[in-house]
This record gives C-alpha cells, structure tokens and sequence, in this order.
C-alpha cells in the first residue's frame, strides 16, 4: 500500500488491514459509567476532552453551548458522545435552566477562568447548595488561585514554568513542545477526571458533592515525580538531553532510515540491548554505559540505520525484544497491523479516531455519537431533563434549538 509521496506504509502482516470500522454507538450505554448524568460548560482542550471520555465510558453528557458558537478545535474527534444545548448564559431564563439541569447532575465540568462562573451566578457555592451530591469539576491552566491564576495562557507556557518543557529537548538545542499532549490532556484532562472519579467515589460513602480544582500546572508537575526522583537519586541532570530518557543515550533516540524516515529505539535493558546489536549486525560495539564512548556508539547505530529503509528494518525487528520501532505518521497508524488487530483506531462518520480505552471485561465502553451541531438538542435535553417552560425560553432567546439532532446518547 502507499501512503504519501508513495511510500510504503509499514505492515508486518495483513498489509490490506486498515483500522477497524465501526458505526457510532446507537442505543444505550453499556460502559461502567452508564447513570451518570454529565453537563458539560463549553470551554476548549481538556474540558472537551474530558467529556469525550466520561460519555466513551457510558455516561450521559450533556454540552452546553454558546449562541452562534462554532465549533471548537479538535471538535470532530473530541466532541463526540453528547448532546448539544445552546444556553444563552447573559439572559437570567438561560442561567436559571442551567442551574435547573445542574440540579439533576451527579458532574459538571466547568472550564472558566477564576471568578467568571460565580458572576454568572453558577459557581460552587450556589451549585453545590441546590444540588449538594454535585461533583463540581473545574478546568483551569493556573488554578482557582496564585498570582498567575487570571491571566490567559496555553499549554506550553503551563508546562514552561513546571520544569517539564525545559527537560524536552536535544543537548544544545533549545526545549521542544510536546505539542498540547503533556499539558492539556496529560496535566489537564487527565486529573481532572482522576479528581472527578475519586469525588465520585467518595461521595458513595458521604453522600456530599464537592469542588474539584484541577490545575494544569498541578498535573503537569505531578507528572514529574519519576522525574524528581531520578534528580533526588543522582540520575538526571538539568542539563537537557543528556540523560537516559532525552535522547542522551544513544539507545534511546530516533535514527534515520535511507529513505527518510525514522526508527524508534528504546533498548535501556541490557538484554534488549545485545538484541538490538545482534539484529543490527553490529560488531566491536562499545559497552552499553560507558557515556565516554557514547558519541562512537550513536555513530554507529546511526550509520548502521541508515543503511536501510524504514520498512526494512521494522520487518526486521517486528515480533523481537529489541525495544524499536517505526515511527508512523497518524495516517500510517491506522494500517499498522498491531492497532488494527486490537481495534485501537476506528472511524464514526468518516472520521478516523482513537476508539475508547481503556477496556473493561464485563461494561465495554463504546465508540460514542459523531459530534453534534451546537444546539441541536436543545428542546429534546430540556424536555429529557424536566424543565418545564421550554417554549418559553426558546421564544425570549434564552434557549436555541439549531435543529433537530440524534445524535448522542
């Protein structure tokens, strides 16, 4: 098969295998989460993101949108799985069939900056008086306080002052952004659902609800204690890219292949390193960790890849211990016979995608509903959820019914 440019996109086996495609979920949820009632603030990145998992594991999500609101970055993939309201939150008759829907909730995920929700006059306080078993998940960069806590940021400056954007990078180049994935989903989604899910559970012996602060910069430090402790051990060093996870070792980096692309190695045990050596037909190679003779090990690794394309050597090294790999594109991705064999990526609507993870043996999650328009469930969701003047607030505004949706559960 050919990918762009015309090369051949890497398979082992099963080379007319593509990602598993299945049709968006229709029906109930079946995941562990099903009963749970999620209402979800439109915000961008992890919020969405967030929601996207809790309705993939069978919860009812509900998001509510701005008037005239497009959709939002990365909307196609990670605004699948749940209904649309449009909610006019300037007008008194939208707050209040708001904080209507939050009452019947067990979540809601509330993604503003500090201070804007209670102006709006949905903040914890009222929230959790009217619905006291409310899990009230909020999604900041900064946190709901510090200094910095108003200010307007993005993914790369939280990582930046964490220490975790400094450790990324080649020796002697500057630090290299992971794109938004170690902030907003790793630092951000991740731990705010982790807040969510333990607010959850502890409210199974309380029956009280309660705020969750979830702070990319918090996250995104926690996400470097194996990092802390290797510093508090002596096994790494500020200086970047020189330690044995950034690309300073030389059995731990990426190599060229003669066509261009690349291989993956990652051969840190000593017997995954004498496999690497041998498949590479590599002799007199220097001992594993003498950093002395580093610069004359990564010469020959690098010489020795590219020797080769990058399909050659991963037929060479598929199926063995040597820890390497291709590095595939996200199109390639979705050939590889790995990913395909385990439904890893799929497609709802013609869109390829990650299918929900992680995977239960007795609540299967399922590939939630294609994304819905902004509005487009409006009169259904009010209705479903017992709001009793729903004409009424269609007709002041305070409500938008784009259409009639189906998608969701």
């Amino acid at each position: 098969m050919a990918a762009g440019g015309g090369k051949r996109i890497v398979t082992t086996a099963r080379e007319d295998t593509v990602a598993e495609r299945e049709r968006c979920m229709s029906g109930d949820p079946t995941g562990p989460l099903a009963g749970l009632k999620v209402v979800e603030l439109a915000g961008i990145g992890p919020g969405p993101y967030a929601a996207m998992l809790l309705a993939d594991l069978g919860a009812e999500v509900v998001g509510v949108d701005r008037p005239s609101q497009a959709p939002g970055v990365g909307a196609p993939v990670i605004g699948r799985g749940r209904r649309s309201v449009v909610l006019d939150l300037k007008q008194p008759g939208g707050v209040d069939a708001l904080l209507a829907m939050i009452d019947r909730a067990d979540v809601l995920i509330e993604p503003y900056r500090p201070g804007v929700a209670e102006r709006l006059g949905i903040g914890p306080e009222v929230c959790l008086a009217r619905n006291p078993r409310l899990i009230y998940g909020r999604m900041t960069g900064w946190g709901q306080e510090g200094p910095w806590a108003g200010m307007a940021g993005h993914d790369i400056g939280y990582i930046a002052i964490t220490g975790a954007l400094h450790a990324i990078g080649r020796a002697g180049g500057p630090p290299q952004p992971p794109v938004n994935l170690l902030g907003d989903f790793g630092g951000g989604t991740m731990f705010l659902l982790t807040g969510v899910l333990a607010a959850l559970w502890e409210r199974e012996r309380s029956g009280r609800g309660q705020a969750v602060d979830a702070a990319i910069v918090d996250g995104t430090a926690s996400l470097t204690s194996f990092l802390f402790g290797m510093r508090a051990q002596g096994l790494w060093s500020d200086q970047r890219g020189t330690n044995l996870l950034d690309t300073g070792a030389p059995y731990y980096d990426v190599y060229e292949t003669a066509d261009g692309e690349w291989m993956a190695v990652g051969a840190l045990e000593p017997q995954f390193f004498a496999e690497l050596i041998r498949l590479l037909e590599l002799a007199d190679v220097p001992p594993q960790n003498d950093l002395a003779r580093w610069p004359e090990l990564r010469r020959l690794l690098a010489d020795r890849f590219s020797e080769r394309t990058r399909d050659e050597w991963a037929a060479v090294f598929a199926g063995t211990d040597a820890c390497v790999a291709p590095v595939l594109t996200f199109a390639e991705a979705q050939q590889h016979p790995h990913l395909a064999a385990r439904r890893t990526l799929t497609e709802c609507d013609g869109v390829p995608q990650p299918a929900p993870a992680p995977r239960f043996s007795r609540t299967p999650a399922q590939l939630a509903a294609a994304p819905a328009p902004a509005g487009a469930h409006t009169r259904e969701v009010l209705t479903d959820w017992g709001i009793g003047n729903v004409e009424e607030l269609l007709a002041s505004g305070a409500a938008v019914q784009t259409g009639e949706g189906g998608a969701g559960h």
